[in-house]
Order: C-alpha cells, then sequence, then structure tokens
C-alpha cells in the first residue's frame, strides 16, 4: 500500500486521511495502561488533524488564513512524530510497526514546511 501512496504523494488531501487512518489502526494496536493511554490520545488528536487542518487550509478565505493553517498542519504533523516516538519506547513491539508511520509524519512535516515557508 505503501507505493500507492507515494504515486498519489501530490493529492495531499488523500495521504493525510490516510495517515490519520493509518494513525487509528497503529493506536487500537496499543496496549492500553496508565503510561500508553494519555500517549494513544495525544496522537490520535495529533494524526488525525493532519488532514483535517489541511482541508481547512485548502479552504482558506486569504493567504494569511492558508498560511495560519499550514502552520497548523505543520505542527500537528511534527507532534505526530513525536508521539509516535513515545509510543514505541513505551511499546517497543511495536517499533518496526511505528517505523513506517514516524517516516510519513516526518516527509508530512517536511512538505508542510516546504509549503509555509514558499507562502508570502
Amino acid at each position: 500500500m505503501t507505493t500507492v501512496v507515494h504515486n498519489q504523494k501530490w493529492d495531499l488531501e488523500e495521504r493525510t486521511a490516510k495517515f490519520g487512518e493509518n494513525i487509528i489502526l497503529f493506536c487500537n494496536k496499543v496496549p492500553r495502561n496508565p503510561i500508553t493511554v494519555p500517549l494513544i490520545t495525544q496522537l490520535v488528536k495529533a494524526g488525525t488533524s493532519v488532514g483535517a487542518n489541511y482541508c481547512e487550509a485548502d479552504d482558506a478565505e486569504s493567504k494569511k488564513d492558508f498560511k495560519h493553517k499550514i502552520g497548523i498542519v505543520k505542527k500537528e504533523s511534527r507532534e505526530s512524530k513525536h508521539f509516535i516516538r513515545m509510543i514505541i519506547t513505551a511499546v517497543p513491539k511495536l517499533k518496526e510497526e511505528g517505523k513506517p508511520l514516524w517516516q510519513e509524519a516526518k516527509e508530512l512535516n517536511l512538505i508542510f514546511n516546504s509549503i509555509f515557508i514558499k507562502v508570502k
């Protein structure tokens, strides 16, 4: 499935939606305990808001509004990367499954950082 996403890498609405879906599927595999529950909550919020905020940016009312919303997408993708790392630390058996998610969060962050910088 990863190759399909990369063939559509410029369809950011689909790519960010798929990222959110994959975050949900990953979080459903994380065992619940006092350490993981808040991490899961944070990751689901950040990971699913990447796509939601991208959709808002896509419908922005002005360049200023667009840049602000892309800035939020950039922050949420970076936060997702952080919480994926924390969950992998809490549940080492999920490391291999978490790595591609972390990589996608990193790539999305780089893409949105680049867009943010280019908007004047």
